[in-house]
């Protein structure tokens, strides 16, 4: 049995009645078994967080910052064990573990590490003839952030690392489903010198973990990444208690394609931004919108190599696509393809299990749909799984109005070797991020985040800190004069 929380410095075993079972999707071997957590061991956290917070909160930035510089090293010298770990608890590809995961996660610490150092406000000044004012930003507090299976320890990082980087201390719920390198990275953190009760873990369901942290009285903050529907629930609990909340929910993002754009890029980039991870991705290209006079050609490229993409056990460096999370996500996936289908959608390709998938496992084939309406399920609603929609648009006006014709605003994309219409695009769709001539890289330096149902507020790069910091106006009088003038308001001229 493996211990699945890390509370005040040390692994524990969950105090739950409940065994958690971690399996690899694409094989159905079990990767791990533990305990889950439950309310008792929230707390114990939330007090550990609590009690380390005093300490953590003042060392100087250059201290937090050497401790995280040491934190990247000794996650680097782990990086293929981790890679490893966290392409088999999710079924992810191997290759894309090693490529973009890991290294992406760690380039987020040695990010925040100099970050720590930058915190940013307005110049100490006179804005006034009688006094100095100057700012701080101070950590928050004790910080209860909930992560998503989908990227396991990179929504770790985007979570834990501004926080903790700030002086706030944090208690992680990461999924139950996939907690193994959270756990590692929290135990790094500390061997690196961060103290004992600065970065905890806690695994256990959402229903009673997640619940637990989000409720919990001396839990200063909520950070959320996952689902807009569970991010309504947890914003509504935390807004009863004033709590400061952090939301990156769900997308829906729009593929943008129009008729001067580069064909085969267009395609290419398609397939690959929906089929990353599975297409269990919030930005992944899910709604591919096309200018008429490229829409079959396009749809005819994207079907070619999306039949060309090799299908496999996640540990098989040979694996393009892995299977999805588990098979009542899968199941999930398919019944809103077959919805679709049924409602008057074409299936171009994909819409199955492969028919040689081993039993146990959640494969499912790369999906292109047509023919679907704009008001439809599969167009307005978040599948999370390797399905693209694509659908003709006549004019500029109409592609842009059809991008944002959903409630989501996360991401998007824009294809056309015209630099206005590209530039047109990115002003007017709605969504926190909208790439030109490519769909899905992001950078440690800028920020990710959505618009409308999509969330609010920044994971990494500088401005995540706006969500971790308390910014505090510090107001000095430069007369040294018991008379202020302002004082006139208050007493009459014979009061003294």
């Amino acid at each position: 049995m493996t211990e699945l929380n890390f509370i005040d410095g040390a692994h524990r075993a969950g105090s739950g009645s409940e065994t958690l079972t971690i399996v690899d999707p694409s094989t159905g071997e079990t990767v791990a078994t533990g305990a889950s957590a439950n309310a008792t061991d929230v707390a114990e956290a939330v007090a550990a967080a609590r009690r380390a917070f005093s300490d953590w909160s003042r060392r100087t930035p250059g201290e937090r910052s050497d401790i995280m510089l040491a934190w990247a090293d000794l996650l680097e010298a782990r990086a293929e064990e981790i890679a490893a770990l966290e392409s088999r608890q999710g079924g992810k590809p191997i290759r894309l573990a090693e490529g973009f995961d890991i290294p992406g996660s760690i380039d987020n610490v040695r990010f925040f590490a100099a970050a720590a150092r930058n915190l940013e406000g307005k110049a100490s000044a006179e804005y006034s003839a009688e006094h100095t004012s100057s700012i701080r930003r101070e950590a928050v507090g004790v910080v209860g952030s909930i992560a998503p299976w989908n990227y396991p320890l990179q929504m770790a990082a985007w979570k834990a690392l501004p926080a903790v980087a700030a002086g706030n201390t944090i208690v992680l719920k990461p999924s139950e489903l996939t907690p193994l390198t959270s756990l590692i990275f929290a135990e790094t953190a500390h061997e690196a010198g961060m103290p004992a009760g600065v970065f905890n873990v806690v695994t256990g369901t959402g229903a009673e973990v997640g619940a637990a942290l989000v409720e919990h009285p001396d839990v200063d903050m909520v950070s959320f990444t996952g689902s807009t529907r569970v991010g309504r629930e947890i914003g509504a609990k935390a807004a009863g208690a004033v709590k400061r909340v952090h939301l990156e929910l769900g997308g829906k993002a729009p593929f943008l394609v129009f008729d001067d754009a580069d064909l085969e890029a267009a395609a290419r980039g398609a397939v690959a931004g929906a089929l990353i991870n599975g297409g269990q991705d919030c930005t992944a290209a899910t709604r591919a919108y096309v200018q008429r006079p490229l829409f079959d050609d396009f749809v005819a490229r994207v079907a070619e190599l999306m039949e060309s993409v090799r299908i496999g056990a996640a540990g098989d460096p040979e694996t393009d696509l892995g299977s999805l999370i588990s098979i009542a996500h899968r199941d999930k996936v398919a019944a809103m393809v077959d919805d679709a289908e049924a409602n008057g959608a074409k299936i171009v390709c994909g819409g199955e299990i492969p028919g040689d998938a081993p039993e146990g496992t959640a494969f499912y084939r790369p999906t292109l749909i047509t023919g679907a309406a704009q008001d439809s399920t599969i167009v307005q609603e978040e599948v999370f799984g390797p399905v693209l929609v694509a659908l003709p648009f006549d004019t500029d006006d109409e592609g842009i109005a059809l991008a944002n014709d959903t409630p989501f605003g996360l991401a998007a994309s824009a294809w056309s070797t015209s630099v206005f219409r590209t530039q047109r695009a990115s002003r007017e769709i709605q969504a926190g991020c909208v790439w030109v001539n490519d769909h899905i890289p992001i950078f440690s330096e800028m920020p990710h985040g959505g618009y409308k149902a999509s969330g609010f507020g920044k994971d990494m790069s500088q401005y995540s800190f706006d969500e971790y910091t308390n910014v505090k106006h510090v107001v000095s009088d430069i007369t040294a004069a018991a008379h202020k003038e302002w004082h006139d308001l208050i007493f009459t001229s014979d009061q003294g």
